[in-house]
């Protein structure tokens, strides 16, 4: 799941996808309804990738929770962000045991499982592929590594150090050059 460039504005619902920068500010792009509009310096902006939602130890990355609620409904949709109190905070306890039940509010736990809503209609959440160790991809790596070894001792062989240095089409000059000092 890559949040890079995914923001939530204060005073906006939703989120917005960042496509350009102006000198004043961004250019952003609602994922709800795709519209686009002018973001300003004198507006809080916040970047999905740098909220953390606070713990009993210590805080928790926005994307790891969003990871957590992904894993937890298969990456199915969210429930309703406008349930009851008591689902929602049924549900995050379920997500997030450790979470800090002084600091965290209603409100932070329905924004976030709207954002989740959001992410997952927009298909931005996606399963992470595991990276497959077989012995083919480790025999192709050994033998680019070797190909790696082989270029870099042929290149030293043939490097400036190990032969003088000739320069094509130089010449001695003939004069003494004038260096403007008298």
């Amino acid at each position: 799941m890559d949040l890079k460039g995914i923001l939530s504005i204060a005073g906006m619902s939703g989120l917005y996808k960042v496509v350009a920068q102006t000198k004043g500010g961004l250019i952003v792009e609602s994922l709800a309804d795709k519209k686009r509009i002018p973001t300003y310096a004198n507006q809080r902006v916040s970047a999905l990738e740098e909220i953390s939602i606070y713990t009993s130890s210590e805080d928790a990355p926005l994307k790891s929770v969003l990871q957590k609620i992904a894993d937890k409904l298969d990456y199915a949709p969210a429930p309703d962000h406008k349930s009851n109190e008591q689902e929602m905070l049924k549900f995050f306890e379920e997500v997030m045991p450790d979470f800090d039940k002084v600091r965290v509010h209603t409100s932070d736990i329905r924004k976030v499982i709207n954002w989740y809503g959001i992410l997952q209609k927009n298909d931005l959440l996606k399963k992470q592929e595991e990276p497959e160790s077989t012995d083919a991809s480790s025999k192709i790596k050994t033998a680019a590594e070797e190909k790696a070894k082989t270029y870099a001792k042929a290149s030293a062989k043939d490097s400036v150090a190990a032969k003088p240095h000739k320069v094509a089409g130089a010449r001695k000059t003939q004069t003494t050059r004038k260096t403007g000092t008298a």
